[in-house]
């Protein structure tokens, strides 16, 4: 489905994504994992298009992205949240929804008209998404106001609104108490038996080896590893990585 081909972006010298080659399955939870700077986060730009590849490509269902927009890889199907929480904190929950669902390229010709005009924010469609994100009795709160894990659901149910067929999500759990936590593994496999495909950057580590399909792994902007979450916890490579190669024999899965 979506398939990233000797995929790199250099900084000058620095190799921040260097040769990656990764192909996720449609109706799959992927996790990416790695050590800080190892390039999780500059794969997410690459594929969503905040960052141009120093070399390689990006394709969804065959199609080539790599020189396409962001909006344009966006009405593709391609969302994604960020480590840093990026709502409209003036605006209500349910309205940051609204705009989310509204505010596509295609639809911008119209999108002032019903902007101004009310009641847009209580659409069904809108509705499920508070329920599904817990924050159905939050819908006319600030988004300034909610609390942190209140922020990471609605920053979630916000990039769902655009009817992605790929969501990614950038260290979702950052920040979040371990109930959270829970919330956000049950909201990831919802997701997925919707129909979306998944790629899962997280530090927590319960989370992504207990949800994921499949993982693979990166360290120094390269990939050192890839397979099912019990094959990546017990490659010597990984472990080293995060690690050091005296505590290879720990459990990766409390690093």
């Amino acid at each position: 489905m979506l398939a990233l081909d000797s995929l790199s972006k250099h900084f000058g010298g620095v190799r921040a994504v260097d040769g990656i080659s990764l192909t996720l399955k449609e109706g799959e939870i992927f996790g990416l994992i790695g050590p800080n700077g190892s390039g999780k986060s500059t794969t997410i730009n690459l594929i969503t298009g905040l960052y141009t590849p120093t070399t390689g490509t990006v394709r969804l269902d065959g199609r080539d992205l790599t020189a396409m927009a962001q909006h344009e890889r966006t009405a593709m199907g391609v969302a994604r949240t960020f480590q840093n929480i990026r709502l409209f904190g003036n605006l209500t929950v349910a309205e940051n929804l609204w705009v989310a669902q509204n505010g596509h390229e295609q639809r911008r010709a119209h999108f002032l008209g019903r902007w101004f005009r009310a009641g847009g924010e209580h659409s069904p469609e809108i509705g499920e998404l508070l329920k599904f994100s817990r924050l159905h009795s939050k819908r006319d709160v600030q988004a300034s106001a909610l609390s942190f894990g209140e922020m990471r659901r609605l920053e979630m149910a916000r990039a769902l609104a655009s009817r992605p067929r790929v969501l990614l999500l950038d260290e979702p759990a950052a920040g979040a108490s371990r109930e959270d936590g829970q919330i956000l593994a049950e909201r990831i496999r919802e997701t997925r038996d919707r129909g979306v495909t998944v790629l899962l950057i997280e530090h927590m580590m319960e989370l992504v080896m207990g949800i994921s399909d499949r993982v693979a792994v990166l360290n120094f902007g390269r990939k050192i590893a890839e397979g099912s979450p019990a094959e990546v916890q017990a490659n010597a490579d990984v472990r080293a990585a995060y690690l050091g190669s005296k505590h290879k024999d720990e459990e990766l899965i409390h690093a």
